[in-house]
């Protein structure tokens, strides 16, 4: 009888392991920049395309409404925004909801807005919908925005306030206030943004037509960042006030270019101080009315143009450049770096 020999399999060796899980740790190290890549620059595209959106609801509301809807409505009588304790009205992005395909839920609170617009300040029922999140308003590169705002602002509804990544430009100056009916009045403000503050109706700004410098080289909206914590207000898109849904007096004293590292740039009441994170902020005041646009894209800020373009912002932009674009009136050639 033949005997049959067994033959003994080789196995591989610890050192043959290593050098194999090395080679799969290099390959993932390799290839996981480009995916970061990759991934940032599909949430680039979808925050571009959020901010045109944006653009074609303003035009539309410009359009019905003969004039762009005011950023905040600051029922207080004051040129700048109230404390978060005071008798704010609805924004901007409210007042859009029904030109995003959100007209149902604008339909809850159309009342209580209507109420406001026509100087009936006491009617706070619109504050209902600030809970809800509006995928539109949401840049998918800031995962802070998954944290509602817990900052109590008195009034309906109120402390629970859904996040958001835009804001309407209000300008670098803090002289764009409208204190009475007459538009034309503040046309010689050199910092005005299209979109103002208001302190009574009728609420109505320019149209795009009458942006003074044009549509084109003036920045319309624009990214902010969703506060750190809770108790920050950065970053709430139903939130009348600087910093949560719109930007003003920036490019000037310590909060000058966008995503500025500064320490106490934002003037923004409750506010956080994190400079380290990008997010520096004074909260000593009693009100909200200094905040530049923000975004955790590299490099700089997407902004949408009065035009309906959309522009990507260096962080190293001049700040001649920076305070021209963002003014809708200065009357002045824009620099070589912002064409």
């Amino acid at each position: 009888m033949r005997t049959r020999l067994s033959r003994s399999r080789r196995g591989f060796t610890l050192i043959e392991l290593l050098v194999v899980i090395a080679i799969i740790a290099i390959l993932i190290g390799l290839l996981l920049p480009a995916v970061q890549k990759v991934r940032e620059a599909a949430s680039r595209a979808k925050c571009t395309n959020n901010l045109k959106q944006l653009g074609i609801a303003l035009h539309s509301y410009a359009d019905t409404n003969n004039g762009l809807p005011p950023a905040q409505i600051d029922n207080s009588g004051s040129a700048y925004s109230t404390p978060l304790s005071g008798n704010f009205g609805p924004n901007w992005a409210i007042l859009i909801l029904p030109y995003i395909e959100q007209t149902a839920l604008f339909n809850q609170v159309s009342t209580s807005v209507t109420n406001q617009l026509q100087g009936s300040t006491s009617d706070q029922g619109w504050r209902a919908v600030g809970s809800y999140t509006i995928p539109t308003y949401i840049c998918p590169s800031d995962s802070y925005n998954s944290v509602s705002c817990s900052q109590n602002t008195g009034g309906t509804a109120s402390g629970f306030w859904a996040r958001g990544n835009y804001a309407a430009n209000e300008g670098p100056t803090g002289d764009g206030a409208i204190n009475g009916t007459s538009t034309q009045a503040n046309l010689s403000l050199s910092g005005l943004g299209p979109i103002w503050i208001t302190t009574r109706a009728p609420y109505r700004c320019w149209t795009i037509q009458q942006i003074p410098d044009g549509s084109s080289t003036t920045i319309l909206t624009g990214e902010i960042r969703a506060g750190l914590l809770a108790t920050d207000v950065r970053g709430v898109w139903a939130l009348g006030q600087a910093g949560s849904s719109a930007v003003g007096q920036y490019a000037l004293g310590d909060d000058l270019l966008p995503n500025n590292t500064n320490s106490n740039a934002d003037d923004i009441q409750g506010c956080t101080d994190n400079p380290t994170q990008g997010m520096g902020c004074y909260s000593a005041g009693n009100a909200s009315n200094q905040a530049v646009f923000r975004s955790l894209h590299t490099g700089g800020v997407n902004v949408g143009m009065g035009d309906g373009s959309v522009r990507f912002l260096s962080n190293s932009i001049s700040l001649q450049s920076f305070y021209q674009l963002g003014s809708g009136n200065d009357g002045q050639p824009l620099p070589s770096d912002a064409n």
